[in-house]
């Protein structure tokens, strides 16, 4: 990554010069909103993420300068204050701050500015990147990094939840602190038990294609989860012993399908059927078998089209073109709304497809995607 402007940019602003930090974005190869329902996931971090210059500035305030924001790209914040900030962005930070502080940190006022190369929008976790980049840098200058990379992740999380309205799981930020170049990680999100497994399938190469339908995750997703939670709560009722759809079974599902809208009932099926092809991802792993885990990525991005209606025009045709190409594996990538699809492509296919999909697509769509290719990467680190 190329650092100079952000130096320079820092230097500008705040007359000195601090520390590097950095925290990746996400790919999940398998695995999509089974985290908040106690399944497993398949994520890994990218080489693309977030970037932070950090100095204490040996008072209360914070001040914070975005360098990709097109408007309100510094801000200020007390340590003090108990209202978030006017910025959308600055409240990530600020949360961080908040959760740091809930655990027993003291923290001193600071200078950063941050830029970042991992894509806003498309489904990447960027927000995750910025929150653990924060919690990592706050964490090894004001606590000498006693707070533990569970407990980091754990920060990133609440903050989507207490002050960003986003009630997501812990994956985005559990990756984002754990990568490990080469591999992805076989999280369990219930128990926090965790496996990492090489990823470097000879012959094939991850691509992302990114629509160019942005997305902020909000009042949609959280929908979503209080389907899940709604099903839970009646399984729970008339089985007992079901804390999440990781508990239950199709059995459950159908003796309570009376009780449910047919949106609910859908979206936890969906769960319970990631569930079974997460468990049949981690077998073919284990044996190689790429084609199967394509096979079973095609399904789960039918079943979030479909089943937990989360996919969008675009996407769907992205993948529908990934399947005519002869596509090993497509799926949409992340909460949904927008955002990227991952492509697990032969590498004898690879041009072809990405040929036909940006041709194909822009043609459809009066936009031309943007094409990632994937190279999975290490974690939160000081740089």
């Amino acid at each position: 990554m190329d650092t100079s402007t952000l130096r320079n940019r820092f230097r500008e602003q705040f007359g000195t010069s601090g520390d590097l930090y950095f925290s990746p974005g996400r790919i999940n190869l398998i695995g999509e909103h089974t985290d908040y329902n106690g399944g497993f996931v398949f994520p890994g971090a990218v080489d693309k993420g977030i970037t932070v210059e950090i100095y204490r500035n040996g008072s209360r305030k914070v001040c914070l300068l975005a360098l990709d924001s097109k408007d309100d790209g510094y801000q200020e914040f007390s340590l003090d204050d108990t209202e978030k900030p006017s910025a959308h962005w600055a409240c990530y930070i600020f949360g961080v701050c908040k959760e740091l502080e809930k655990r027993g940190v003291t923290l001193g006022g600071f200078n950063a500015a941050f830029t970042g190369d991992v894509p806003l929008g498309a489904g990447m976790s960027s927000s995750a990147a910025l929150e653990c980049a924060f919690a990592f840098a706050l964490n090894t200058m004001f606590a000498g990094g006693r707070v533990d990379k569970f407990e980091l992740a754990k920060i990133g999380q609440a903050t989507e939840h207490n002050y960003c309205g986003v009630k997501c799981g812990i994956m985005d930020q559990f990756a984002s602190v754990f990568g490990r170049e080469g591999c992805l990680i076989r999280l369990d999100c219930r128990t926090l038990e965790y496996e990492y497994f090489p990823f470097d399938p000879e012959g094939y190469k991850l691509v992302l294609i990114d629509s160019c339908v942005k997305h902020r995750l909000g009042t949609e997703y959280n929908e979503r989860r209080e389907s899940c939670e709604k099903a839970v709560a009646l399984m729970n009722e008339q089985f007992g012993g079901v804390e999440t759809l990781r508990d239950a079974n199709y059995q459950m599902l159908e003796a309570v399908k009376a009780d449910l809208t047919d949106d609910d009932y859908r979206r936890a099926k969906y769960i319970l059927d990631e569930k079974e092809r997460v468990l049949a991802v981690c077998d073919a792993l284990n044996e190689g078998n790429y084609e199967l885990v394509g096979k079973k990525m095609y399904e789960t991005h039918w079943g979030l089209s479909r089943d937990f209606t989360v996919s969008c025009p675009e996407l769907d045709f992205l993948v529908e073109t990934a399947q005519a190409c002869g596509v090993t594996g497509s799926r949409i990538m992340g909460g949904g709304f927008g955002g990227c699809t991952i492509n697990l492509v032969r590498e004898t296919l690879y041009d072809k497809f990405v040929s036909k999909a940006t041709r194909e697509y822009s043609r459809k769509f009066g936009v031309i995607p943007k094409v990632y290719d994937v190279t999975i990467g290490d974690g939160s680190r000081k740089l």
